[in-house]
């Protein structure tokens, strides 16, 4: 998804406990040893003779329509997306409560994932210091404070190798306020594009952890595949792709679609591949092309077959028109780079039933989006406490993460690092997510435009033994998203925020607290998770994203 959707704004977890005792502690067991051994393979999930077949070392290749690893042995990548190092936080998101890295990452890998897509932005990339808010002290293990965005992305690949998974860096965004159509701007040319992914490239060389580069997120508008050089994406992908290559031969080069095809109309953003047969990625290493379509369902955006007659048996001839006869015809594979859904409507789910049968019949590998809850218009694969997984979710991906429906294991975290004590850590946890989430952006007639700059009420309200300050960080036709900063002026065992809204409709998403809607009326918040009690002095800051007309201007506060 674009990172600069409604919520990134771009568009992307329950099992029940089965026989612990001897199945906990082979998967600790496992993962003990996946820790020290270094990244896993590749190939793990392939039956060969241990006597006769050497350890693959991590990194793979491409066989015509086919993802290879070290030995040869066909893989098939299945990632989910983590965002949030590429919004104005530049870190991943989920942090400012009680999540910690290795938790969240065992949980993905727990729900059969064996990488993580890990999306980020030029910005965050030379930015000196994380922008949002992390609750370093229950992150204390890994010495986030006072480190950098980059800081951040070393430990979150270290600590995806510790945890069996390997990662695709996703470059989502040149700045962190918004998706951008073609691979440049007038902040972010072209060469400094290059320049970025070749210090990644060699910064990642000797760890097989990283298998690829997703060089440019969803394509869009004016991009074309060959034209004019100024918007030709093929020409940028080849000489982007080179340059990565020259810096580490060893990484899968993704190269994504563009939203108007010449041969087969408009698609998604990123979606459009069917002029590649014509006209296909040659690099200079070769084995290394995979293309990275994007797809998404009718509650994104009504595209033209979501409402012919045949629908959803229409679907795979679309897919197959624009990127799927890549792999079928063996002339690259394709990763599907992201697919989402709430799965709220009836088309919606017949959407995802589908493009998961095709994943599964062609041997596809793909990304979901997103791990994260705070995706709008598709939410995430765990609940709003970053824990509790989706199970309809989890249920729908079954066929291809291998998966019996119900079935998934409960995640067992690999040992966090020693943390190493420092005085300058509080003990006194203080999450706030203070950024938009991410949803995907189908086209560019319905992206959402963040507000310039935030807006905050004049002052904070009292309630006694609360005060709020609500502030507005991003609206766009049709919602926007808010955040409250709360202090408790004492001990606190429960909390209520309330404001008026005449367009308000109901509330898409929400972190920190529960939140109810009298239609066009009011918005009532209550504290939950993390901030359901508030310790005397405590500041948190929650937030929430609004489905509304406009966004209301300074509202007035109600709290009990």
């Amino acid at each position: 998804m674009s990172s600069g959707r409604p919520t990134e704004l771009s568009p992307a977890r329950r099992r029940p406990a089965r026989t612990l005792g001897v199945v906990a502690a082979g998967v600790a067991a496992l993962l003990a040893v996946a820790a020290c051994a270094g990244p896993a393979a590749p190939g793990a999930g392939v039956e060969r003779l241990a006597d006769t077949t050497p350890a693959a070392t991590g990194w793979l290749h491409t066989d015509g329509g086919t993802i290879r690893d070290s030995n040869n042995a066909p893989y098939i990548i299945k990632a989910a997306s983590w965002f949030g190092l590429e919004t104005p936080d530049c870190v991943p998101h989920g942090l400012w409560g009680t999540l910690t890295i290795d938790e969240a990452l065992a949980n993905i890998k727990s729900m059969g994932f064996n990488t993580v897509r890990l999306p980020f932005s030029n910005e965050c990339l030379a930015a000196t210091t994380i922008k949002g808010s992390v609750n370093y002290w229950a992150n204390r293990a890994y010495n986030l404070e006072g480190k950098r965005p980059l800081d951040v992305m070393d430990t979150v690949i270290a600590r995806a190798r510790a945890n069996g998974l390997q990662v695709i860096l996703d470059r989502h965004r040149p700045s962190s306020a918004s998706q951008s159509p073609l691979w440049y701007t007038a902040a972010v040319p072209e060469s400094r594009w290059i320049s970025d992914w070749q210090m990644l490239a060699a910064r990642y060389r000797n760890d097989p952890t990283v298998i690829g580069a997703d060089l440019h997120n969803e394509p869009a508008g004016s991009a074309t595949w060959g034209g004019p050089a100024a918007t030709d994406w093929q020409a940028a992908a080849t000489r982007g792709g080179n340059a990565v290559l020259a810096a580490n031969p060893n990484l899968l080069i993704l190269v994504e679609g563009i939203e108007n095809q010449a041969t087969a109309g408009g698609t998604w953003w990123g979606g459009g591949l069917a002029d590649a047969g014509a006209k296909p990625m040659t690099l200079a290493v070769p084995h290394r092309v995979v293309y990275s379509p994007h797809d998404y369902p009718a509650s994104m955006f009504a595209q033209k077959w979501f409402s012919d007659p045949a629908y959803p048996a229409n679907l795979p001839a679309v897919w197959d028109r624009n990127w799927g006869y890549l792999q079928r015809q063996g002339i690259a594979p394709v990763l599907l780079g992201e697919f989402g859904t709430a799965l709220a409507t009836a088309s919606d789910k017949a959407w995802m039933t589908s493009i998961v049968s095709y994943l599964k019949s062609n041997g596809m590998s793909f990304a979901y989006w997103a791990f994260n809850p705070n995706s709008a218009g598709t939410g995430g694969l765990v609940q709003s406490d970053w824990r509790t997984p989706e199970r309809a979710k989890l249920d729908a991906l079954a066929p291809i993460l291998n998966n019996a429906p119900g079935t998934s294991p409960t995640p067992t975290p690999t040992t966090s690092p020693t943390p190493t004590p420092s005085p300058t850590t509080s003990p006194t946890p203080t999450p706030s997510p203070t950024s938009t989430p991410t949803a995907p952006a189908p086209a560019p007639t319905t992206s959402p435009s963040p507000s310039p700059s935030p807006s905050a009420s004049p002052g904070p309200a009292g309630g006694g033994a609360l005060s709020a300050t609500w502030r507005l960080t991003s609206s766009w036709p049709g919602g926007y998203v808010a955040n409250l900063d709360l202090t408790a002026l004492r001990a606190v065992q429960s909390w209520s925020v309330s404001w008026n809204d005449p367009t308000v409709t109901s509330v898409a998403n929400s972190w920190g607290m529960k939140c109810t809607v009298v239609p066009k009326t009011t918005v009532t918040c209550t504290g939950s998770d993390w901030t359901a009690k508030l310790a005397a002095g405590q500041k948190v800051t929650v937030g929430l994203q609004v489905n509304a007309i406009k966004a209301p201007i300074n509202p007035a506060l109600t709290i009990r």
